[in-house]
């Protein structure tokens, strides 16, 4: 028995939970300045802001190497399996330009 290739639309809503977090936390950053709380208190925050979009962004990329990549790599199109692996190598080009 062969088994059909269904292609599932990948979705991200379970990231919506964090970010909706982190967009309370930054009001709370926004809060901490115009108080003029102290500067290392601030920073902390932003920190931990910064360690969750991270976390967001992994989560996204996994995603999209376990279902956009495998899916197009498993299909017949050697072209399209080239552009595939050429934007995921030039995706974490910029990544590391980012750093």
């Amino acid at each position: 028995m062969v088994k059909k290739k269904t292609t599932q639309q990948t979705t991200h809503n379970e990231q919506l939970e964090y970010l909706r977090k982190i967009e309370g936390q930054i009001r709370g950053i926004q809060k901490m300045i115009e108080e003029k709380r102290y500067c290392v208190d601030i920073m902390t925050q932003l920190h931990s802001i910064i360690g969750a979009l991270y976390r967001i962004e992994n989560e996204i990329f996994k995603k999209h190497i376990n279902g956009c990549v495998v899916n197009c790599l498993q299909g017949k199109s050697e072209l399209e399996k080239q552009k595939k692996i050429e934007e995921v190598v030039d995706l974490i080009a910029r990544f590391r330009k980012a750093g």
